[in-house]
C-alpha cells in the first residue's frame, strides 16, 4: 500500500503495464528518454536491481501472524508483490528456509511453523509455487532466499518435529548462544543442507539464490562455538578459522555449481555483514571501526567470493548512515565497488528502509531523504548495480515517506529485473 501522504498515483503501473515494459527494452528507454534522463542514466536503469527482502523468520514480514487461512496467507503475499510494482521495484528476494524448514513442500525437510504455527503441519498451498508464478506474472523476479546452518531460534531440540533431520541426526547439531546450529565442518551436513536447497530450485523457476550474513553464528560473549569435528576434519589447516573460512568456501563453491547445473539462468548471491574486515585489522579492509568483521567472526570470506567470481552477485548490508564514524555509508560505498570492480560479480547494496523512522535510530533515520542520499551517492560508482531495501513490511508502511522519497528522487520510471 502507498504511505497515506504519498505524492505517487495509484494509476501509475498496472501489473500489464509493468509486464510489458519488462519485456520491451525499447520502453524503457523511451520512457527514461521521456524523464530527461542521461545516456549514462539509461545505462545505469537498465541493468539495475531494485529489490525487497519479504522476511518469514519469525512472521517478520509475512505471514503476519501463524495460523491464517490458506486464502488469507496468499492474498497478503500478494499484497507485497503488488506493493513491489507500485514502489517500481523489480525483485522480490523471498525467505523460503528461514529455519532449516521449508515454504513448499520438501521431501527433506517439514512444514516451516510460521504458517500455520506448528511445524511439520501442511498449510494446504504452495506458497513458493504461488509466489514464483505470481512474482512473474507481475514482471519480477524471485530470488529464493535459505539460511544454510540455522535450524532453530531456541535451544530445544526436543521441541523440533520427530521427523526433522536434526532430530535424527543430532550429532549434526551445535547448541549456541540459546539457538540450534548444523555444524559446518561436517561433509555430510553440508551436502545434505545443499540437497535440501536445491530440491526448491530443481521444482521452481526461481531468477535467483540467495544466503543472507548468517554462515557461522555471530559471536556470543563468554561461549564457544562447539565444532570439535576440527580434530577429524581440520588436519590441513594449522588453526581453526582459517579450516571454518575453507567450510564456508566449500558450501558457496559447491551450491553455485549445483546451481548452474540444475538451473543455469539462475543467480546466485550473498548478502553479507556490510564490513570484510577493518583496516585496523588488515590493510585491504575499510576504513571502519566495526565490532563484527564477516571475515573474522562469521567465517566468510565475502571478498574472495567476489575477487574469484565464486557468485553472480553480492549485496552487503550497508545498514549504516552517511557520516556514522564506526560505520560510514560512504567510507563503505567505495571499498565495495572497488572490490567489485574488474570482477564478474554485480554489486547490489543493502539498504536499512527499516530504520527510516525508527525512534531509537541516529537523527540521520529521521531524515526522509536519507535513504535517497544513499542512491545518490551510489550512482558515482558505476560498479553499484543497485539496492535491496529491508524490508517488505517496511516498504508497504514506509513510516517518514523513505520510500516515496526515494521512487521520486530515483525510480520514476520502472526498469526491468537484471539478468
Amino acid at each position: 500500500m502507498l504511505h497515506r501522504k504519498s505524492p505517487l498515483s495509484r494509476r501509475a503501473f498496472t501489473v500489464t503495464a509493468l509486464s510489458a515494459l519488462m519485456a520491451s527494452g525499447s520502453a524503457l528507454t523511451a520512457g527514461t528518454a521521456a524523464a530527461g534522463g542521461t545516456d549514462r542514466d539509461r545505462r545505469h536503469a537498465a541493468r539495475e536491481m531494485r529489490g525487497m527482502w519479504l522476511a518469514t523468520v519469525a512472521n517478520r514480514d509475512w505471514p503476519s501472524k501463524t495460523g491464517l487461512s490458506a486464502r488469507q496467507q496468499r492474498a497478503e503475499l500478494l499484497t507485497h508483490l503488488d506493493t513491489a510494482v507500485e514502489r517500481r521495484l523489480n525483485t522480490v528476494v523471498f525467505q523460503v528456509r528461514p529455519t532449516a524448514d521449508a515454504l513448499w513442500p520438501s521431501p527433506h525437510e517439514p512444514w516451516s511453523q510460521v504458517l500455520t504455527g506448528t511445524q511439520g503441519r501442511d498449510p494446504g498451498w504452495d506458497p513458493l509455487d504461488t509466489a514464483v508464478t505470481e512474482a512473474h506474472k507481475r514482471g519480477l523476479h524471485l530470488h529464493a532466499w535459505f539460511n544454510p546452518y540455522r535450524i532453530a531460534n531456541h535451544g530445544d531440540l526436543g521441541r523440533l518435529v520427530a521427523a526433522h533431520p536434526a532430530r535424527q541426526n543430532p550429532d549434526w547439531v551445535v547448541p549456541y548462544g540459546g539457538r540450534l546450529y548444523y555444524n559446518p565442518g561436517l561433509p555430510e551436513v553440508r551436502a545434505f543442507v545443499q540437497k535440501a536447497m536445491l530440491d526448491a530450485v530443481e521444482r521452481y523457476a526461481v531468477d535467483g539464490v540467495h544466503f543472507d550474513d548468517y554462515f557461522y553464528p555471530y559471536p556470543v560473549a563468554g561461549q564457544s562455538f562447539d565444532d570439535d569435528a576440527y580434530d577429524t576434519y581440520g588436519g590441513a589447516f594449522p588453526v581453526r578459522a582459517a579450516w571454518r573460512r575453507d567450510n564456508i568456501d566449500r558450501l558457496i563453491r559447491e551450491m553455485a555449481a549445483g546451481i548452474k547445473r540444475i538451473r543455469p539462468t539462475a543467480q546466485f548471491g550473498v548478502s553479507p555483514f556490510g564490513v570484510w574486515r577493518n583496516a585496523a585489522t588488515d590493510s585491504r579492509g575499510s576504513d571502519t571501526r566495526a565490532g563484527v568483521q564477516t571475515y573474522d567472526d562469521l567465517h566468510a570470506d565475502t571478498r574472495t567470493w567476489v575477487r574469484e567470481g565464486w557468485i553472480d552477485y553480492i549485496c552487503p548490508q550497508l545498514y549504516w548512515n552517511i557520516g556514522l564514524a564506526a560505520a560510514d555509508y560512504a567510507e563503505l560505498v567505495p571499498w565495495w565497488a572497488a572490490v567489485a570492480k574488474g570482477s564478474r560479480t554485480r554489486l547490489y547494496l543493502g539498504e536499512a528502509l527499516y530504520k527510516a523512522g525508527d525512534p531509537a535510530q541516529p537523527a540521520a533515520w529521521q531524515d526522509p531523504a536519507e535513504l535517497s542520499r544513499h542512491l545518490t551517492l551510489a550512482k558515482k560508482h558505476p560498479e553499484v548495480r543497485g539496492h535491496v531495501f529491508f524490508a517488505a513490511k517496511d516498504v508497504a508502511v514506509d513510516r517518514i515517506g523513505a520510500v516515496d522519497r526515494v521512487v521520486v528522487d530515483h525510480y520514476r520510471q520502472p526498469v526491468p529485473p537484471p539478468v
